[in-house]
């Protein structure tokens, strides 16, 4: 299955308009972002949380740079046979690398479904 890059982010972005209002309103300084390919030591990732958990935050956090959530437009497309499955798997790779940024751990991911 393959997307072109443009089709690909506007599969992200149809993700992210699948999360709750509620729940993106309380994002805070976080820009996302679609890269090909992942680090070389870690080829089958399929999305990075880059930044500091809402939960690790404390009162002097604050003028720094936006956290990144980086969505990787190749493994994706490589596990998925079909259109269909590529967007299901972009929708929850966006919201898994989301519950990072509130500070929602792989494992409590994993337990609900989302990893």
């Amino acid at each position: 299955m393959h997307l072109t890059h443009e089709e690909f982010e506007e599969a992200v972005g149809d993700a992210l308009d699948l999360v709750p209002v509620e729940l993106m309103d309380q994002l805070d300084n976080v820009a996302f972002f679609v890269e090909e390919e992942p680090p070389p030591e870690d080829p089958e990732l399929l999305g990075v949380y880059d930044g500091v958990p809402l939960t690790e935050r404390d009162h002097g956090w604050g003028g720094h740079l936006p956290d990144r959530i980086v969505i990787f437009s190749g493994p994706l497309q490589r596990m998925c046979q079909d259109r269909e499955e590529l967007l299901e798997e972009i929708a929850v790779t966006v919201v898994h690398e989301i519950a990072h940024h509130f500070g929602i751990d792989d494992d409590t991911l994993h337990q609900l479904g989302w990893g």
